[in-house]
């Protein structure tokens, strides 16, 4: 039986003798290759794994085996592997990310991406909750259990550098790895939300995700607005009419049926409880004074991002700054498209029909492409174990105080849907930090401390519990 004060206070302990190496790594900006095409020059996300892989390589953890795998050309991987500690012949694979999202404007005076500042109990910086914190909370668990003598099962970790740029590389280390990895009956992905700090979260589905550019081209070059329009159609036009055949401007609805498919009767009654619990789904984001929420409802709004396909329009070319906009008829439109998926959704089968419908008989024979397309399955959760369940609830009431709750993401993990087909078998534990206004991927980006030393102390309790069942 596992002594919850005994435990929590290692985990707290854990978190402020490993603050200094987690500053450190706050401060590399090793942004996703996404967003660092240079990533192998500029050297920051080799920085950043040689820099964990110290901080592994000194836990006091018997059976521990960790290494650096780089192949080829690819980001590098953290690999860890951890003996059982038990009678337990079974295998637990934690996972989580260490690259970065871009550093992003509109950080608050005092705040910026690469420079962390504690404010109360909350550390701001780009990847501290996005996904920093997982390599030091996987680590720690098991150090924690290992220092109070408890058991755990064979322990893999993983930690990779591209989650932020779709995972490119991810399912290849996998299949490369399989016979070291083994065949695995719990997963944790600790790269995930929490609809307040108040209890254990639990996401139970995760959207999928299609993306690409759309670019639109009608003249070799711009030409003076005055004599151009009248005579060739505006591309933004264009643009706008091809996404209209994809997107409902007035409503936001999806019109393609391979991202409508039915969404299952049980999911709309576990969106009303988190919706209840969760309260006032409109403040999650920063709303302008006066703006309106897409629905009153609560439930409807967990629903819509978590249940529902949406498009946003997430970047643009061809455009000059308004400052140095003349009076120019622009030759060619670019949009970054990029489409949610629901959790039970065909990534391959909405790729294919998004690109037939924005291609087929463009407006004015413009010159239309769709390109750097990507794509990622959606992921529903297995139901839970009469032992995962007795587990996730004790701990967190325990740790937390309140009942653990479940609720869907409207983001995408791609790892998930990839081990979810490959372990039918095994039982899932996704969860994380990024609480209300923790603000991933945005400007303000925090780590609630308090919160984590919870997670970090309730982790452990799981993987003592997951080895005595």
């Amino acid at each position: 039986m596992i002594n919850t004060k005994q435990n929590l206070k290692l985990a707290s302990d854990g978190w402020d003798s490993a603050m200094p190496t987690f500053l450190k790594y706050l401060k590399i900006p090793n942004k996703s290759p996404a967003f660092d095409k240079d990533w192998r020059k500029t050297g920051h996300i080799d920085e950043a794994a040689r820099l964990l892989l110290t901080w592994v390589k000194a836990r006091k953890i018997k059976g521990l085996k960790s290494e650096v795998i780089r192949i080829g050309g690819r980001t590098p991987l953290i690999y860890v592997e951890v003996l059982a500690s038990g009678t337990s012949k079974e295998t637990v694979l934690l996972y989580g990310h260490m690259d970065k999202q871009p550093e992003c404007t509109g950080w608050l005076p005092g705040l910026s991406a690469w420079k962390p500042v504690f404010r109360g109990d909350k550390l701001y910086a780009r990847g501290a909750a996005d996904d920093g914190y997982s390599t030091f909370a996987a680590l720690m668990a098991i150090e924690n259990l290992q220092a109070q003598g408890l058991p755990h099962a064979r322990i893999v970790v993983l930690i990779e550098a591209g989650e932020e740029s779709g995972s490119p590389d991810l399912e290849f280390y996998v299949k490369k790895l399989a016979k070291r990895i083994g065949t695995l009956s719990l997963v944790v992905c600790l790269d995930s939300g929490a609809g307040d700090y108040k209890r254990l979260w639990l996401t139970n589905s995760l959207r999928g995700l299609v993306g690409g550019t759309l670019r639109v081209s009608l003249l070799k070059e711009g030409v003076h607005s005055g004599v151009g329009t009248g005579v060739a159609a505006s591309s933004f036009r264009v643009a706008r009419m091809l996404i209209s055949r994809i997107e409902d401007e007035k409503t936001g609805a999806i019109k393609l049926k391979s991202f409508n498919p039915q969404i299952p009767a049980c999911v709309k009654k576990e969106v009303e409880r988190s919706a209840k619990i969760i309260g006032d789904i409109k403040g999650k984001l920063p709303f302008l004074s006066g703006v309106e929420a897409l629905s009153k409802s609560a439930a409807d709004l967990l629903l819509g991002s978590t249940w529902e396909p949406t498009l946003a329009v997430t970047g643009a070319e061809g455009f000059p700054v308004v400052a140095d906009a003349g009076n120019v008829l622009r030759k060619e439109t670019v949009f970054k498209l990029s489409l949610r998926l629901l959790p039970n959704g065909d990534s391959a089968k909405a790729k294919a029909e998004l690109k037939k419908v924005l291609l087929a008989n463009p407006p004015y024979k413009a010159k239309v492409s769709f390109e750097d397309i990507e794509s990622a399955d959606g992921w529903s959760a297995p139901v839970l174990a009469p032992w995962l369940a007795s587990s996730v609830k004790k701990v967190s009431r325990d740790y937390f105080g309140g009942d653990f709750a479940q609720m869907g993401e409207g983001g995408s993990i791609p790892f998930m849907a990839m081990l979810g087909k490959k372990f039918p078998k095994a039982q899932f534990v996704v969860t994380g930090v990024l609480g209300p206004d923790s603000n991933a991927h945005g400007p303000n980006e925090f780590l609630h401390i308090p919160f984590v030393k919870k997670l970090t102390a309730g982790l452990s309790e799981i993987l003592a519990n997951h080895a005595s069942k």
